[in-house]
């Protein structure tokens, strides 16, 4: 159970039960949650706290939510308690990640179906061996909604990490070839993007038996990167974190109206 405050307000996003939809979209930055609010319809602001600010709208009819988690698995952990604490049931993690595939170019959007747990937030909840994945009908509904958005995308395992620099600059830290090493096996083994987030959310709405999946945007990987200043040019238009919101706002529709076409089935049984 989520600490709750006054008037049944949960502690860290100053929610309460009424204040959000039943679907959820979770980008990292607050600066981003405005943006996304404005696909909704008749969207509204409705809480700040520390790095957690929400908007509540609508989409096909349905109430639906941004909320922002900061960085990194323990803010987020915390807000996805507190969300499923006031009613959110379906999450979509919307950001950016680096991308690890070669071949991979600067725009590709990733849908993510699961990620390592190279983090340590989850190990409070779950031991390692159990795994983080993404729940398939959100996965095949931000599918569909890249395809109705015209948005190239990939399917695959993301890497949630606890550091950022480790990642872009593990040359220089002191377990560096730890960090490589771990980095390869990554390359090996298929993931196709690294990020901060998804793997506690995954545990999480697990162990609450929730839905969530992931859309990143990527940067290109390391034989991808722009070497002209056309070429950089056309990596920076197309590094659009616009691309990721119009495919998970697309998948989201294309989510609920799956969801009443399954209530609508079992209502006539």
């Amino acid at each position: 159970m989520a600490v709750i405050g006054k008037d049944g307000v949960q502690h860290h996003v100053h929610l309460k039960a009424g204040d959000v939809g039943g679907y959820v979209l979770l980008p990292g930055d607050p600066g981003r949650c405005e943006l996304i609010a404005r696909y909704f319809d008749e969207p509204k602001f409705v809480a700040q706290n520390r790095e957690y600010v929400t908007y509540t709208g609508y989409l096909l009819g349905e109430k639906v939510s941004v909320t922002s988690t900061g960085i990194g698995c323990p803010s987020t952990a915390i807000a996805v308690e507190e969300l499923i604490a006031v009613g959110a049931h379906t999450f979509v993690r919307v950001g950016t990640s680096g991308g690890i595939q070669p071949g991979t170019n600067a725009g590709d959007v990733a849908i993510v179906t699961g990620a390592i747990r190279d983090e340590g937030t989850s190990l409070h909840y779950m031991p390692v061996e159990f795994p983080a994945v993404a729940d398939l009908d959100v996965v095949m509904a931000l599918k569909e909604g890249a395809v109705r958005a015209g948005i190239p995308y990939r399917l695959g395992i993301t890497q949630s990490k606890d550091s950022f620099y480790g990642e872009i600059e593990p040359e220089r830290m002191p377990v560096s070839e730890h960090l490589l090493e771990r980095w390869k096996a990554w390359v090996m083994g298929g993931a196709i993007c690294s990020e901060m987030e998804s793997a506690v959310l995954f545990i999480l709405c697990s162990i609450h038996r929730k839905r969530a999946s992931g859309v990143m945007l990527m940067s290109s990987s390391a034989d991808k990167a722009p070497q002209t200043e056309a070429e950089i040019a056309e990596s920076e238009r197309l590094f659009d974190v616009q691309r990721a919101i119009k495919t998970a706002i697309e998948g989201l529709k294309v989510l609920i109206e799956d969801d009443r076409k399954a209530q609508a089935k079992l209502s006539h049984c």
